[in-house]
């Protein structure tokens, strides 16, 4: 490099002597001009040569770091193909290790699918034997056992039975509360197998109570927990003899189901059941009704195309109607009675399961059959009957069926203590005689021929304003009517005074009478 540097100085010497020796010689130059052609030729050589050689440099500088970065990337092209290569091998091992997996899991997940297939039909199998031994009447037993058993079927089916006043003046709603654990019960009206009636007389007495319209709509709220709002009501039937004693329905029912009657009642009773939803829904868009229907009725090829005519012609109001259906009636429910629901619910019209006897149920398969509602006893919810009767824990019951659209119902509340318990169960509606007891409809009610504040007695009390503000009604004092309530006797509690209410409370007044 330096001795580079050394041979082009001397070449730029020698450059600049020629030219200065020929301006002297050849241009007649003076010695001082030509020594000044060299120095100037010099100069410039010496310039030339410091731009060139820094150029030179810089060129070889960029050089050294591009062939630095081709180095660099080849290297990393290097290390992506490596990591390519290990990546598809680790595929490889990932398929073939879940291919062993499926391979040993697809023989077992086909096993308890035929298990939870022969469970189901198992279960079935036991409920439907468990349905018909319930439907064995146990006439083998001693008198005494089967009056104990009426008697505790009784008070388990209506606690509060004796504040309906069968032969007696009504005490008050919260005097009975307090004595009905000790208080005799009610004298009951005639029933098949009591008395000496028979069958036929009590199918006689059900046909003229019929025949001669004696057939009573009640209505009891069910209210949203814990605001103790209203937000629907459960219609049910009574009958009632020529002597005006009122039959409940768990006392007429399973003669008039023997006979073929329970048709006739279901027409008779959802037709009053429509004109009481289209009363409600004139103040309240958001009141329900459910009425009860018999499995029978949607057999009954006759009656039931009575039946859905009428219901199609209403289907304006089948989201404020639901039809209630019992447990054992739903689960012997075959292809016709399919059939027949599927045609309602085509019609908009929702159903709930009532009477549940136990807790072994099918959420997804009622919300494919239209069940939007269950009701279960608040003893049962809170398993204080002592039996095991689901693997599904009580407190986990409401969180599954809201999964499939379902809502729990908890019935037959009588003290404040099973509120606070279901409400821990997030069991969002409640019913029974802590809220309001059953009340009747007036017929007046029905036909429609008095004035909305006439419909029901002036003292139509708590009932009416606790509607109009939304809430539970507090049990008022009874006011029986004169056409089914014999007269009180001498020393009987006096109701008590009642409260002025207007616009919803009336709309109540004309619905529900105070029983």
């Amino acid at each position: 490099m330096r001795l580079g540097a050394i041979f082009v100085a001397i070449c730029m010497v020698i450059i600049a002597g020629s030219a200065g020796a020929t301006a002297y010689l050849y241009f007649g130059a003076s010695p001082s001009e030509a020594a000044t052609v060299a120095g100037a030729i010099l100069a410039v050589l010496a310039l030339y040569n410091v731009f060139a050689t820094r150029r030179i440099g810089g060129g070889t500088a960029v050089g050294h770091q591009l062939a630095d970065l081709s180095r660099a990337e080849a290297d990393l092209a290097r290390q992506l193909a490596e990591m390519g290569r290990r990546l598809a091998a680790m595929e490889g091992k990932v398929d073939a290790a879940l291919d062993r997996t499926l391979a040993a899991t697809d023989p077992l997940a086909m096993e308890i699918g035929e298990l939870g297939s022969l469970v189901k039909q198992l279960a079935e199998s036991v409920a439907i034997h468990q349905t018909r031994l319930d439907a064995i009447p146990r006439t083998a037993a001693p008198p005494g056992v089967l009056a104990a058993e009426a008697l505790a079927q009784r008070l388990a089916a209506e606690p509060l039975a004796a504040i309906e006043g069968k032969g007696a003046s009504e005490p008050k709603f919260e005097t009975q509360i307090e004595t009905k654990t000790a208080a005799e019960p009610a004298p009951e009206p005639p029933v098949a197998g009591r008395s000496g009636q028979s069958e036929e007389a009590v199918l006689a007495l059900i046909r003229s109570a019929i025949d001669a319209n004696r057939v009573d709509l009640y209505l009891q709220p069910i209210v949203t927990l814990p605001q103790r709002k209203v937000r629907y009501y459960e219609a049910m039937s009574r009958l009632r003899n020529e002597r005006n004693e009122v039959l409940h329905a768990a006392q007429f029912i399973p003669q008039a189901e023997s006979g073929g009657l329970m048709p006739k009642i279901d027409n008779l009773v959802i037709f009053r059941c429509v004109q009481v939803v289209r009363r409600l829904l004139l103040k309240n868009r958001d009141i329900g009704l459910f009425c009860n229907v018999s499995g029978a009725t949607l057999t009954d090829s006759a009656y039931f195309q009575q039946f859905l005519e009428f219901m199609d012609a209403n289907r304006a109001i089948a989201s404020s109607l639901v039809l209630e259906f019992t447990q054992s009636a739903a689960r012997a429910m075959g292809p016709i009675e399919h059939e027949s629901l599927g045609a309602l619910a085509e019609r908009g019209y929702r159903f709930s399961l009532d009477n549940v006897t136990d807790l072994r149920i099918e959420p997804r398969e009622l919300a494919n059959r239209g069940f939007r509602f269950i009701k279960v006893q608040a003893n049962l919810l809170l398993n204080r009957t002592g039996s095991a009767t689901s693997d599904i824990h009580p407190a986990d019951l409401s969180d599954l069926v809201s999964r499939f659209g379902i809502d729990l119902i908890a019935e037959r509340i009588e003290s404040e203590g099973s509120v606070v318990d279901l409400l821990d169960y997030d069991v969002r509606f409640g019913q029974g005689f802590l809220f309001a007891p059953p009340r009747p409809v007036r017929a007046e009610a029905l036909q429609g021929i008095a004035d909305r504040s006439d419909v029901v007695a002036r003292d139509a009390g708590p009932l009416g304003s606790a509607l109009d503000r939304g809430a539970a009604p507090s049990p008022p004092a009874p006011n029986l009517s004169a056409r089914s309530t014999p007269p009180a006797p001498a020393g009987a509690p006096e109701p008590a005074k009642p409260e002025r209410t207007t616009g919803l409370a009336q709309l109540a007044r004309g619905v529900v009478s105070r029983g």
